[in-house]
């Protein structure tokens, strides 16, 4: 950008005056002098009008964001958009109005929005805008959302002489309604201060919602027996629903068993060594621990708060690309309203 802005200066630059000594007769050998400056700062021709065209030039040649190069030039980028507004054709006004909206709905989600789901919420504003717009407008303002990291499944240690349940959804077993079939997995979190906490998580298949969960010091029953009683306080299910985990010893024990007995749900479990069987919800915490950008917490109070806030947020604001868009609770409510 630097570059950009030196060749605006040879275009804007003033002739030095010149003395009777640099005269040949006939001749005229003033020519414009570029001055040695230690920044691009100098540049500062005499109008406004025209450093707001220079920053109109270096956006088109999309270097750098509109925030960017307002900056280094030292202009106010709303007084660069009132001055582009008032010389903008009806596309580009538009886009002045578009702007702020993109960057609010940007911001209000943390960065965790692209383009596809930032023109969703548009669209539930009214505001009609493709996505190839969207990311000119991220472009222009210097807005770049959180890149997801790539699935990299792992494996379960099933060492326990507990006993498996089969795996149900390989005989065709899938949902087709919500509390149809629940998938439930656990995950490490890392705290400072010790080796890690753990989050357990039912989610409900069908609407991709979070009905259960629970963050614990310790990867023990008790972990996945609070997720799961919230799960079924909060749902009550219907007899017959199916419960997938993989084969964690924590999935198999006596009392998690009696539980889901009682609730009358059929456990599933995946094949032995099989990570793909629960690909599902581990891909799910992948995106958990990208969209909150976790990195190690000060403490498990600080993580519980945290994952719970996201957690409520993942359900009831966050949109769903296979939900058509719709949260996991705007999901739900639709399905409900036309019954």
């Amino acid at each position: 950008m630097a570059h950009r802005v030196t060749r605006l200066e040879v275009r804007h630059s003033v002739p030095n005056p010149v003395s009777s000594s640099d005269h040949v007769a006939g001749t005229d050998t003033t020519t414009p002098s570029i001055p040695d400056k230690k920044s691009v700062g100098y540049f500062r021709p005499q109008r406004i009008a025209e450093v707001y065209a220079a920053v109109e030039a270096i956006l088109q040649e999309e270097v750098a964001g509109a925030s960017q190069v307002c900056r280094f030039l030292n202009v106010s980028r709303s007084a660069f958009y009132a001055w582009k507004g008032a010389n903008s054709t009806p596309h580009e006004k538009e886009d002045l109005e578009l702007a702020p909206l993109v960057r609010t709905i940007f911001q209000r989600h943390r960065r965790r929005y692209g383009t596809r789901r930032i023109a969703s919420e548009l669209s539930d504003m009214g505001r009609s805008c493709s996505r190839r717009r969207v990311a000119k407008l991220l472009q222009s303002q210097g807005l770049k959302a959180i890149q997801p990291k790539s699935y990299k499944p792992r494996t379960t240690e099933s060492r326990h002489r507990l006993g498996y349940s089969p795996n149900l959804l390989l005989e065709g077993e899938e949902a087709d309604g919500i509390d149809h079939l629940w998938v439930g997995d656990i995950t490490y979190i890392p705290v400072d201060g010790r080796p890690f906490s753990y989050l357990a998580t039912l989610m409900d298949r069908f609407s991709r919602r979070i009905v259960g969960w629970q963050l614990a010091c310790d990867m023990t029953e008790t972990l996945v027996l609070a997720a799961l009683k919230e799960a079924i306080r909060s749902r009550q299910p219907g007899p017959g629903m199916i419960h997938h985990t993989d084969r964690g010893g924590q999935y198999a024990g006596a009392e998690y068993r009696g539980v889901l007995r009682r609730a009358a749900m059929r456990q599933s479990m995946s094949r032995a060594d099989n990570c793909y069987d629960n690909a599902f919800m581990e891909s799910c915490f992948g995106t958990f621990k990208t969209e909150l950008e976790m990195t190690e917490y000060a403490n498990h109070t600080i993580a519980f708060r945290e994952i719970g806030g996201y957690i409520a947020y993942y359900n009831h604001e966050r949109k769903h690309s296979a939900l058509g868009y719709l949260t996991p609770a705007q999901f739900e409510t639709h399905l409900d309203r036309s019954k």
